[in-house]
C-alpha cells in the first residue's frame, strides 16, 4: 500500500481476523469439552474432580481470550494498543511513527520518549490487511501527532 492513503474516519478499530477467530473458537471448544468431559468421566471421578476439569476449560479460554481481545484503537485522543497483558495508551503527540517491517508478526509504535511498543492487535501475517491498517494508522499519526506550532 502506497503511504499515500487517506485517514480514517475516527474512531477506528484494527483487529486480527485469524488469530482472533482462532482463540475464540478453541476457548469455545475447551469449555464445551470440559464440561462435556465432566459429564462422562466415570464413577471413581467425584464432584471436585469433575468441577476440577471445568475450571481447567475455563482457564484456558480465559488465556485464549487474551490473544482474541487483541486490537488497536485511535480516537480524538490518541492510540490504545490492547496487547494480551498489557492495554497501553498513548496521546497523538507520543507516538511518532508505526513501522511494519518485512517478516515481523506485528508493527511497532515509535514513541516521543525513544522507546516503542508491539501493536499486536495488527497482525503481520495477515498481508494485505497489515499493510492497509499500518499505512491507515500513519496517515492518523501524520495528521494528528503533530504537536501544534506555538510561538
Amino acid at each position: 500500500m502506497p503511504d499515500s492513503v487517506p485517514p480514517p474516519p475516527l474512531p477506528v478499530t484494527w483487529r486480527p481476523r485469524r488469530a482472533r477467530a482462532l482463540a475464540y473458537g478453541f476457548a469455545t471448544v475447551m469449555v464445551v469439552g470440559s464440561v462435556v468431559l465432566a459429564v462422562l468421566l466415570p464413577p471413581p471421578f467425584r464432584l471436585p474432580d469433575k468441577i476440577g476439569v471445568v475450571v481447567f476449560g475455563c482457564l484456558v479460554a480465559a488465556i485464549l481470550h487474551l490473544l482474541g481481545r487483541l486490537r488497536v484503537e485511535a480516537d480524538d485522543r490518541g492510540v490504545t494498543v490492547v496487547n494480551a497483558l498489557r492495554v497501553h495508551r498513548y496521546a497523538w503527540p507520543q507516538v511518532l511513527g508505526v513501522t511494519l517491517p518485512e517478516g515481523e508478526p506485528w508493527p511497532k509504535l515509535d514513541l516521543a520518549d525513544g522507546s516503542s511498543v508491539g501493536a499486536m492487535g495488527i497482525q503481520g501475517a495477515e498481508k494485505a490487511r497489515s499493510r492497509q491498517a499500518v499505512a491507515e494508522l500513519r496517515a492518523l499519526i501524520h495528521t494528528h501527532g503533530e504537536a501544534p506550532d506555538h510561538p
